[in-house]
């Protein structure tokens, strides 16, 4: 029998929390004069009422620790229950949506997919757009954050944790999940008011500079504006395709150069295949687009490189004239934004580490055809792979294409066409956030997709954001036999 109570318990805590965060955007409401502070505010109160409910009847859970069944369960819960509370400020106030839209926007922040369904950015009161940007924010890496202040009060170092959320450690450079926490949440700090600066700094207006730091950082993808970067020069956009970069990155990699260790940044097998993909993808896009248009070489690089990088690192954010650019850059698109970036990252997607992986798998496939009784391991950076996680990973490969392939089909079958299927897919289920098709075209959001359509799509960004398997397990009766 599984023991709830501390699943229960850390939800709670992660609820007052969200709690008390949302009188931020209420106090921007209220002094602008506006009463959608209240609507923050009702929120707040039934988000710290239930959480305040949950920790009091639970509290008996404290010096229990999690098992892994426990672990898997509080992962889901995070996602599944968190974003319904932080929907509520999008169902009582401004824009007034209805609660399976709110929850899809509520999602799609969190899980950082930046996918919305509201149009008309620029008019919502700046709370609003701020509680956006604190979902993106709180989702990049944040929940992990305030799940990890609370599992020690139950004596678990939360490794368990860490795992299920598919956080890459990479051979646990530091020896506790804790310690862990506490020097990511210094780098993510630290990227934060560093985009929020350097936007600033080149012009983009201070409030606005806020939201899309929160949003840069956690490769959430969510703006201010309809038009997303389109309104903003050509320093802005180099300046966002860089953060969106390093926010792809490794998060453990920057701990290690703040200890003073540069070597294992620039000797990531990982890290240095995200970018040698990228620049390939960036470069041959540019270069079809000088050859086929009368476009500049800087605007087309620019515009490239902004854009791709923008759905690689699963941010999200456009340029107004990305969507018409043509068959080519929908094909070099879709291929990256399904491998994604970095493991250990705020992003998502297959991840380059897995990608790396299978394409070693298949090359030893094919060598093995001319020598079927060679014995041939796996290396990466120097080690051999084992023949768990390979198995592993073609499980993860195998339901990700499973997956994509049932979910397009059944978006066809709630009466979307074959392309904004296809892209509705491909955005949510790896937390890309950027949609092509004809049923964006009059918006550029989601808000025609049908009700059924909607549904889909909010499970597939829970499903991308947890790496599939972590989701999947719950439903084995298996896993809670044991």
């Amino acid at each position: 029998m599984v023991d709830f109570r501390p699943v229960a318990y850390v939800i709670g805590r992660i609820l007052i929390v969200l709690a008390i965060l949302m009188l931020a955007p209420a106090i921007i409401d209220w002094r602008a004069g506006l009463d959608n502070g209240y609507a923050f505010l009702a929120s707040a109160a039934l988000t710290g009422v239930t959480g305040t409910a949950l920790t009091l009847s639970t509290g008996n859970a404290l010096g229990h620790g999690l098992d892994t069944r426990q672990a898997y369960l509080l992962t889901a819960a995070i996602w599944f229950l968190v974003p319904f509370f932080g929907a509520l400020p999008f169902w009582i106030g401004a824009p007034g949506l209805s609660l399976q839209y709110a929850y899809f926007e509520s999602v799609s922040g969190i899980t950082t997919t930046g996918a919305s369904v509201i149009s008309g950015l620029a008019d919502l009161p700046r709370g609003m757009n701020l509680w956006r940007g604190m979902l993106n924010w709180l989702g990049g890496l944040g929940i992990a954050f305030i799940a990890m202040i609370f599992l020690p009060l139950m004596r678990v170092g939360g490794m368990q944790f860490f795992r299920t959320e598919g956080f890459d450690t990479f051979g646990k450079v530091l020896p506790r999940a804790t310690d862990i926490a506490k020097q990511l949440l210094i780098v993510y700090l630290t990227l934060t008011v560093a985009t929020m600066a350097a936007y600033a700094v080149l012009g983009m207006p201070s409030f606005e500079a806020v939201v899309h730091g929160l949003t840069t950082v956690s490769t959430g993808g969510f703006s201010t504006n309809d038009d997303s970067f389109s309104r903003y020069g050509p320093p802005i956009e180099y300046a966002a395709a860089l953060f969106m970069f390093l926010a792809s990155l490794p998060y453990i990699r920057f701990v290690q150069l703040m200890n003073g260790s540069m070597t294992p940044l620039w000797r990531d097998a990982q890290v240095r295949a995200y970018a040698r993909w990228l620049g390939m993808a960036v470069a041959s896009v540019s270069l079809w687009r000088i050859l086929t248009t009368n476009i500049g070489i800087e605007t087309a690089v620019r515009e490239s490189l902004f854009n791709l990088t923008s759905i690689m690192s699963s941010t999200g954010y456009g340029t107004g004239s990305f969507g018409g650019w043509g068959g080519f850059m929908l094909v070099v698109a879709f291929v990256i934004g399904v491998i994604g970036a970095c493991s250990g990252s705020s992003a998502a997607g297959l991840s380059v580490f897995r990608v790396q992986l299978a394409l070693a798998m298949l090359k030893r496939e094919v060598r093995r055809i001319a020598s079927p009784s060679s014995v041939d391991p796996i290396r990466y950076q120097g080690r051999v792979v084992q023949e768990d996680v390979l198995n592993a990973l073609i499980l993860f490969v195998s339901s990700f294409i499973l997956i994509f392939g049932l979910m397009c089909v059944l978006l066809s079958l709630m009466g979307v066409d074959s392309v904004s299927a296809l892209f509705g897919v491909w955005t949510t289920l790896g937390n890309i956030g950027y949609g092509f098709g004809p049923m964006l075209q009059r918006t550029g959001t989601f808000i025609d997709f049908p009700p059924g359509a909607i549904a889909i799509m909010t499970l597939c960004m829970i499903l991308g954001r947890l790496g599939l398997l972590a989701i999947l397990v719950l439903v084995l009766p298996g896993f809670w036999r044991r």
